[in-house]
């Protein structure tokens, strides 16, 4: 019964942590169209601001992000395969 509890709580954990994760890239993305705008006005501080924190924080975030959809796409086709092989049988 630990070991199913566990695997819930690490589930929870991982989509809790993947629900943030796409939060953050949203906010990140209105942010840099407010950036964009303010630099259109002649206020630079906000796109230097998106620049220094891109490599170190935005794109890990990006990269996370489309991994986990990329992994559940294929975990949820791996198992409907798997599912309906089962039922042939």
């Amino acid at each position: 019964m630990t070991n199913e509890n566990s695997k819930t709580s690490f589930k929870e954990i991982i989509d809790n942590f993947l629900l943030i994760n796409l939060f953050v890239v949203i906010f990140f993305a209105v942010f840099f169209i407010f950036a964009v705008i303010m630099q259109i006005n002649g206020i630079f501080i906000f796109l230097n601001f998106i620049q220094n924190i891109w490599n170190p924080l935005i794109v890990p975030l990006i990269t996370i992000l489309i991994v986990s959809s990329l992994v559940n796409g294929i975990n949820s086709w791996w198992r409907r395969k798997w599912l309906s092989q089962e039922e042939d049988i």
